[in-house]
């Protein structure tokens, strides 16, 4: 069935046995909730969101670090904006800011290099967090300062990888996945086919638009057990960017990570090898969280354990111009297109 009519007359219709799927991008999280995909389907077909949003698990010990990094002298935090706005266990970065602190907001990690080069004095520290897309960027950032012979530059880390939380997450009531497509661009399918055999499961890569995630969700209807499917060939490959793995492998290497609302998860993250540690500004030293708001249920939520509604402080002491958790916090964060879509 190719003809998108069809396959949304199918979704709608649907009755039989009830399934749940899980979509682990924070990118595919946005474009189902903007596309008003939940609204398009049976009662008995449920999408629910996954770890699939970097800002949104990670967790409070390392925004504490980078606060604490901001208050010291002489040394500048860079982010991105998302991350600014983050609480950890008491105050975000913004806070931090407001309190004398010096934090930069970029577009890109590379123009940190600008940065420093202009204030040889200052130590900038890089907030590196994501997922298997970014890790090449920040690679190749390393590169770029090891090359220019810059001293004053350093990154801490929160760099997770998928396959160890989506193994957390899964739980009895995971029909199927729809896999990442970012991810999987690095990655390859191959990843993804290889897990839908490991935990009988089907998954399904799939692009970001609209009609795109509604095939894979067809898809997902269809296969059976540990299946897997590449509905994103135009940019997925089988093996995935060779290129930006090796490069990931020269300065990065496995290690455990914690994930908020999900814990320490061993061989989850990417930290820098022991020959470049001169440029880690201490994120081995965050293989732990902090306490948080035990109110707010940005953990469940990030699982799959809890729709945001269902959080006590969603839309009342929490929302995006006074984000309580991550989850509300982040553009790919569902609280925050739970919110603004009203998904209630």
């Amino acid at each position: 069935m190719n003809d998108l009519s069809q396959i949304k007359a199918y979704l709608k219709a649907y009755n039989g046995e009830p399934m749940t799927f899980m979509e682990v991008c924070g990118t595919h999280t946005a474009s189902i909730s903007e596309n008003g995909i939940p609204e398009m389907l049976s009662p008995a077909i449920k999408l629910i969101s996954g770890p699939g949003c970097p800002v949104c698990v990670t967790v409070a010990s390392y925004v504490d670090r980078l606060v604490e990094l901001a208050l010291t002298e002489n040394t500048t935090v860079v982010s991105f904006g998302d991350m600014i706005r983050v609480k950890g266990s008491e105050r975000s970065l913004g806070d931090a800011q407001s309190d004398g602190g010096s934090v930069r907001m970029v577009y890109s990690p590379f123009e940190i290099i600008k940065l420093a080069k202009k204030e040889p004095d200052e130590q900038f520290v890089f907030a590196a967090v994501g997922f298997e897309t970014t890790t090449p960027v920040y690679a190749q950032l390393l590169e770029s300062i090891i090359e220019n012979k810059i001293k004053n530059i350093k990154l801490l880390t929160a760099l997770k990888t998928m396959p160890a939380a989506i193994r957390a997450v899964n739980a009895d009531n995971i029909t199927g996945f729809i896999a990442p497509g970012h991810v999987s661009v690095i990655t390859g399918h191959k990843l993804f086919d290889n897990m839908a055999k490991e935990l009988k499961k089907p998954f399904v890569t799939s692009g970001f638009k609209g009609e795109e995630l509604l095939a894979a969700i067809y898809a997902l209807t269809k296969l059976k057990g540990g299946s897997s499917l590449n509905l994103y060939p135009s940019s997925v490959t089988y093996d995935g960017n060779k290129e930006a793995q090796h490069k990931v492998d020269r300065y990065f290497e496995q290690c455990s990570a914690a994930w908020r609302g999900l814990g320490v998860i061993d061989g989850s993250g990417m930290r820098l090898r022991d020959e470049f540690s001169e440029y880690d500004a201490g994120s081995t030293e965050l293989v732990k969280d902090s306490l948080i708001n035990s109110a707010c249920s940005c953990g469940d939520v990030i699982s799959g354990r809890k729709a945001p509604t269902a959080c006590s402080m969603f839309g009342k002491v929490c929302t995006p111009d006074d984000p309580q958790g991550a989850c509300m916090v982040s553009m790919e964060g569902s609280c925050f297109h739970y919110y603004i879509n009203d998904r209630r």
